[in-house]
């Protein structure tokens, strides 16, 4: 999503903090709609926390930490997506 942009290139860039941002919320609210049996049967995803982001992202953006956006979207956001696939091809 961010490409090769570095932390510092992120922070300079109101769209494109804003635009990760979105997806951030975004992602959290599908996540709100995933079954409570789903959520039970791979438990090893974190889905509070994922909507937790997404609650901060949406109703506390003054305060929401852009290094944090950063690092959930290098760091997390890469195992989730192949954990999800993982469900996907089941």
């Amino acid at each position: 999503m961010l490409g090769a942009a570095t932390l510092e290139e992120f922070l300079a860039d109101e769209k494109l903090k804003r635009a990760v941002s979105m997806t951030v919320i975004n992602i959290g609210e599908l996540v709100k709609n995933v079954t409570d049996d789903t959520r039970k049967e791979y438990s090893q995803i974190p889905w509070k926390a994922i909507a937790g982001m997404r609650d901060i992202a949406a109703h506390k953006y003054q305060t929401l930490r852009m290094e944090d956006v950063y690092h959930t979207v290098y760091t997390d956001f890469p195992e989730l997506k192949k954990q999800l696939k993982t469900i996907i091809c089941e």
